[in-house]
């Protein structure tokens, strides 16, 4: 295990940055999300939670696919290329890491997704414990350990310090570079850090959801459940609670004039649009509560039932924080355990 001053986090950032493209959480108007550090960027580690996570860096809002030009009667296709340059994402936290690992369950299976498998094959992770866990959270539930996060490179700041641990080759590659301005270091202060944080944990409102009434076989008892006819009345299908999840991967393709050429695109959709999936014959979910049991059934029921138990939240509580109702996963789950009682 290593250790850095954090006043010596910018020459961190810095030395990285010279090597790589270096993405880090940056405050801009009073917000933080991950973006591109430069020497004038506002770097703010201390916020526990990003308005987004970093899936915008492997999974962009919008990208180009490919681009079409006509000139006479010929045409042209410049096809987008994929990322070949290593790039680090430094501060993730641990919801946001296991987040990655469900969107690889989607993007790396059969048909993989090459752009999104380009950007995971050059990317380096340096995860950042959760040093106070915020009322919102609930990654416990889904057996995330916030202390103590998956990454290459696990990181922990404990008062003025920050403690560096490489955990995969990626890890060891970058740790090698940035070597001289690292040193040796103990592992007690964490091992007590990561105590704290767990006591932390223990006590937050939603550290106890049971998942009893959810996973691979719920997704025939719940669907007909009358719960979903009363909750989704608050819901606006404004889409926040899919555009700061980190686990939420539907994408619209679309064709846009630029007068020159016709650029094909992605962009993220919602299950909360009634456009959503929208066909020549209609729409095969045509109420909002559809909409909404979609979303909820999808994370805690048909995902699991996809992909050996996995659920599709990682109880990070944006969506808790963000829902303009008031209306979240964490209120589903409960309205099912009280049904159950």
């Amino acid at each position: 295990m290593y250790k850095i001053q954090k006043a010596d986090l910018p020459k961190l950032y810095a030395s990285i940055a010279a090597e790589s493209d270096l993405f880090l959480p940056v405050k801009v108007a009073d917000q933080t999300n991950f973006g591109l550090y430069t020497e004038t960027a506002d770097v703010d580690i201390d916020t526990l939670k990003t308005v987004k996570s970093a899936k915008d860096i492997f999974f962009p809002q919008s990208e180009t696919l490919y681009k079409v030009r006509r000139e006479n009667d010929n045409f042209s296709i410049d096809v987008e290329q994929h990322r070949t340059s290593p790039f680090v994402v430094f501060g993730i936290r641990g919801c946001d890491v296991r987040a990655m690992t469900v969107l690889d369950k989607v993007f790396l299976s059969e048909p993989i997704d090459s752009y999104y498998a380009a950007r995971r094959q050059m990317g380096t992770i340096v995860s950042l414990a959760c040093g106070r866990p915020d009322t919102s959270c609930f990654c416990k539930v889904f057996g995330i350990d916030c202390a103590e996060p998956e990454g290459d490179v696990v990181t922990w700041l404990v008062g003025k310090v920050l403690y560096w641990q490489p955990k995969t080759k990626k890890g060891e590659a970058l740790t090698e570079k940035v070597a001289s301005l690292l040193e040796k270091a103990d592992e007690a202060m964490v091992e007590s850090a990561k105590n704290a944080i767990r006591a932390i944990v223990k006590k937050l409102p939603y550290a106890n959801l049971s998942l009893e009434k959810w996973g691979a076989a719920a997704a025939d008892a719940n669907f007909d459940s009358k719960l979903w006819e009363e909750m989704y009345k608050p819901c606006l299908a404004c889409g926040t609670c899919t555009f700061v999840c980190p686990t939420c991967q539907c994408y619209d393709i679309k064709d846009y004039d630029t007068g020159s050429s016709v650029q094909r695109y992605r962009c993220w959709d919602s299950c909360m649009y009634s456009d959503f999936t929208m066909m020549a014959h209609g729409n095969n979910r045509t109420s909002q509560m559809q909409r909404f049991r979609q979303r909820f059934m999808h994370k805690l029921a048909y995902f699991p039932a996809n992909n050996q138990g996995m659920f599709s939240c990682v109880g990070c509580g944006r969506c808790v924080d963000k829902c303009p109702s008031h209306l979240n996963i964490v209120k589903v789950i409960k309205a099912f355990e009280k049904e159950g009682v």
